[in-house]
């Protein structure tokens, strides 16, 4: 992945981690405009995913964001709305990490 795909999904995992907190918040309280703002923020995000798969490819572009978006929303998660994961689930969580690393290391082949 080059530094302008890397650039557009970090702008696609914080609107994607607000929109996901927006949600969390109408589940709770349960209003519709809340429940609007998300899904328009979910739009752009999809939109500034698009820009990422452009650059990166489909494959290799969800599967780093996955685990981008995975990751800074257990932060979210965790450090917001006081949620606690399993030690079971952040093992999974680091595997994951491991994963795209090896899916994303560059090999300096290009096809």
């Amino acid at each position: 992945m080059t530094a302008l795909s890397f650039l557009w999904l970090a702008a696609a995992t914080v609107v994607f981690v607000a929109a996901n907190g927006v949600l969390k918040v109408y589940a709770t309280k349960g209003q519709l405009p809340v429940l609007l703002g998300a899904l328009v923020m979910f739009g752009l995000g999809n939109w500034l995913m698009v820009q990422v798969m452009r650059l990166s490819g489909l494959g290799l572009a969800i599967a780093v964001s996955s685990i981008v978006q995975l990751v800074a929303i257990s932060v979210l998660a965790i450090g917001v709305f006081g949620e606690r994961p399993t030690g079971l689930q952040l093992a999974g969580m680091a595997l994951g990490v491991v994963a795209v690393a090896m899916i994303a290391w560059p090999t300096g082949v290009r096809e």
